[in-house]
């Protein structure tokens, strides 16, 4: 059973291989161009855009009891994937806490945070773990030990989805409960002492899954204005208003490069390598993880710079729901029912996953998110030069980041048609 890889494969596809490659190079081109021709001054203005929603919605956004509903969602949803994984049935085929962690969290977050924008901060277990342990010492959640270095940025978030990743498709056993559990205490720690360390400040900006959320949710219709406010608004808005911190390239190259060899694991050529080749597996797949995000990394430092990396993220996005809408849309309820089976709620265990639509359909939806994520990235692009250049080099300066994007593509769309 392997829960880190989605179901189907090229001959679902719609389209021939062809004429999807070549949509997406025409659709890049034409948008290129187009905004070459239209588009002269910038138009986003991040975190001061969008229009209010009734007071009525905020109020109820913002209410005490919502929130706290949210966090003992959260933290008995943690609490029971954790209390599964380390006592519950060792087959993974019958314990739900490998599909909670893989197919629910990570491939639920990311519908969840398009629509309603960074949900992890709300729900996140461990933040309401430490809220509650400074309460409990009389101290203010949000002060620490030391104050946040801001050279630290996003890389310990990095560092956290590195890691994630490795476990996800790298380690010996990933789908095991022992090693869901290992990860679950590992990061649980690290994400604590962090926050004894420097307060809340961690959590917004250094705990992994609130930062893959948070970039996730910058594309959401809804957000927060500058003041505050609950306001719906064009995701590019958002997508502006993300901050370029240190190590916000890293986090997205690793979101991306670790999509993209999850997209190569299943190729004969590559499972041949990894069950006879001359290392060790899990050497292997390490070596080919962190190859993987290093090419993708020295892709765009090649053909940009730190200053766009926030269009990498629909680009990332796009990847990862072409590369795990199947895992959710197939593991997701029947975990759902494994729980429900260790809750009492039902007797029997349920069959194996199906893919509950028609698989061409997910197939066109695939290949429309990676077109559309990159084509998303060339506008957020266009936008952020010419801000940052004069208006006779802003299009000639987009040329890299225009290769940058058709290299991104063709790879994506490269895997989805070999896998």
């Amino acid at each position: 059973m392997s829960l880190a890889h989605g179901l189907g494969g090229r001959h679902d596809l719609p389209v021939p291989a062809f004429y999807a490659f070549a949509g997406a190079f025409a659709a890049l081109l034409i948008s290129f161009l187009a905004l070459g021709l239209l588009w002269s001054r910038s138009r986003f203005r991040g975190d001061r855009a969008g229009k209010p929603v009734p007071h009525a919605v905020q109020r109820a956004a913002d209410a005490p009891v919502t929130r706290r509903l949210l966090r003992a969602a959260g933290l008995g949803a943690f609490l029971f994937t954790l209390a599964v994984a380390l006592a519950g049935n060792p087959d993974p085929a019958r314990n739900p806490a490998p599909g909670l962690l893989y197919a629910v969290l990570w491939t639920g977050l990311v519908p969840l945070c398009l629509l309603l924008g960074p949900v992890w901060r709300l729900v996140d277990p461990l933040r309401t773990l430490h809220a509650l342990g400074c309460r409990l010492r009389g101290r203010d959640p949000a002060a620490g030990a030391r104050e946040l270095p801001a050279r630290l940025g996003h890389w310990p978030a990095a560092a956290g989805l590195l890691a994630f990743a490795w476990t996800e498709l790298a380690s010996p056993q990933p789908a095991a409960p022992a090693t869901v559990a290992a990860f679950m205490l590992g990061y649980s720690a690290v994400q604590l002492a962090g926050a004894a360390r420097y307060g809340t400040a961690w959590f917004d900006r250094c705990d992994p899954f609130t930062v893959y959320s948070g970039l996730i949710g910058s594309l959401a219709p809804l957000g927060r204005r500058r003041d505050g406010r609950l306001v719906l608004r064009l995701p590019f808005h958002g997508l502006d208003a993300v901050p370029a911190l240190p190590g916000l390239t890293a986090t997205v190259c690793v979101l991306l490069g670790s999509t993209g060899y999850d997209g190569f694991t299943t190729l004969p050529q590559w499972v041949r390598l990894v069950q006879s080749g001359p290392l060790d597996p899990t050497l292997t797949r390490t070596l080919g993880l962190l190859t993987t995000i290093a090419l993708v990394a020295a892709l765009f430092a090649v053909c940009a710079s730190a200053r766009y990396a926030h269009t990498l993220i629909p680009i990332a996005v796009g990847y990862l729901i072409a590369h795990y809408l199947t895992l959710l849309l197939a593991e997701g309820p029947r975990t759902f029912l494994l729980v429900a089976h260790v809750l009492g709620v039902t007797d029997g265990l349920p069959g194996a996953a199906v893919l509950p639509v028609d698989p061409g359909t997910v197939a066109a939806v695939q290949v429309l998110a990676v077109i559309a994520g990159h084509v998303v990235g060339v506008v957020a692009a266009h936008d952020r030069a010419v801000r940052l250049m004069p208006p006779e080099r802003a299009v000639a300066g987009q040329v890299p980041l225009l290769i940058l994007m058709v290299c991104y593509t063709l790879g994506g769309l490269g895997l989805l048609f070999a896998a």
